[in-house]
């Protein structure tokens, strides 16, 4: 029995109570007219929900374009790659397994650390390198690394025939985030970002949750 009888207690208990008393929760910090609304908004109150701050609709920059990008390569059941076996397990299976898509977390990549080692650079970067060519019509999610943001964008560069559904670019950290997100934005792709400092696996996982959630919603699933 909990003896703090000066702290109130929220009801819900189950993982699914759990998740709509936080939407409200949510919701009710966030009052319309609100920066972004309609499938938009379940994206941003997903990233919300995963890093437990309302603070961050500031920051986020989604736009319509990148949403129905997104969403159209889903429902071709493209391939997801990710920059981290933590992002990768942050695209919950009971999503991702109706709609046929496969996750491919860079860091699965046979040899990637010694010959990352070798060359002087991350694993991610070297990641991003080894599939880029592969990305056209697939989605690319970044919530870790800004090196694999700058190499992901320097290859593109290199290969303007080459153009991904979606790049999630939400990379956290001190050291050229910030930079790389500002970067992603100056380019014409589809994007989804969380501006600054903040971000991560568990921020870039809920933005492509929300979208399996619009689809399987469509689908009456």
């Amino acid at each position: 029995m909990r003896e703090d009888k000066d702290i109130v207690y929220d009801d819900a208990a189950t993982p699914e109570s759990i998740e709509a008393r936080s939407f409200e929760i949510i919701d009710a910090e966030l009052p319309e007219p609100r920066l972004y609304s309609g499938p938009l908004w379940e994206v941003a109150r997903r990233c919300v929900h995963a890093l437990g701050d309302t603070a961050i609709t500031n920051d986020l920059r989604l736009s319509p374009e990148a949403l129905e990008s997104g969403l159209a390569a889903m429902r071709s059941k493209c391939r997801f790659y990710t920059d981290t076996r933590m992002l990768a397990a942050g695209l919950v299976a009971r999503r991702m397994d109706p709609l046929g898509i496969e996750v491919k977390p860079l860091m699965e990549l046979k040899g990637l650390e010694e010959e990352a080692r070798s060359l002087g650079v991350t694993r991610a970067a070297l990641g991003i390198r080894r599939i880029a060519p592969l990305l056209t019509g697939q989605i690319i999610a970044i919530g870790n690394a800004p090196t694999a943001l700058l190499t992901l964008l320097d290859e593109l560069e290199k290969n303007p025939g080459v153009r991904p559904a979606l790049i999630v670019g939400m990379p956290v950290g001190f050291v050229n985030a910030a930079q790389s997100k500002e970067a992603l934005l100056r380019r014409n792709y589809p994007a989804f970002a969380l501006l600054g400092r903040k971000g991560g696996s568990a921020a870039a996982a809920a933005a492509l949750n929300a979208l399996a959630d619009i689809i399987l919603r469509e689908r009456g699933a």
